[in-house]
């Protein structure tokens, strides 16, 4: 059997440091959900709440915020009567993709582990 490598405190720091900078973009519940859904294109304040089955409309409208403070969806708001604010993601909310495919592949595998009752030894 293999002896674990042993990292030092810098090097624990440095691999500890970008999981939680993304962590603390990411958290929560429905940061996430929120991305997912805006992955099928521009989408309406209403549009998003339907699609995010149990959010409410304050926790979804400070979601947004922070998701656009972050880079990750834009807001766009067009001059007409009544007004049309729309959200949609950046460029940058791409470099998820893959974090969100391996995040649906785990969900996936640890759900038929639970559903199965074994440890998943």
């Amino acid at each position: 059997m293999e002896k674990p490598v042993e990292l030092n405190h810098s090097e624990c720091t440095g691999i500890l440091r970008p999981i939680r900078d993304a962590l603390d973009v990411l958290n929560g519940k429905w940061k996430l959900p929120i991305i997912v859904a805006l992955t099928f294109g521009e989408k309406r304040f209403s549009e998003i709440a339907r699609e995010v089955h149990g959010i409410t409309d304050r926790v979804l409208s400070k979601e947004l915020q922070d998701l656009t403070m972050n880079g990750l969806v834009k807001r766009t708001v067009e001059d007409t009567f009544p007004v049309k604010v729309t959200y949609a993601l950046t460029p940058h909310s791409k470099s998820l993709d893959e974090v969100i495919e391996a995040l649906r592949k785990w969900g996936v595998l640890h759900r038929e582990i639970i559903l199965k009752g074994s440890s998943g030894e």
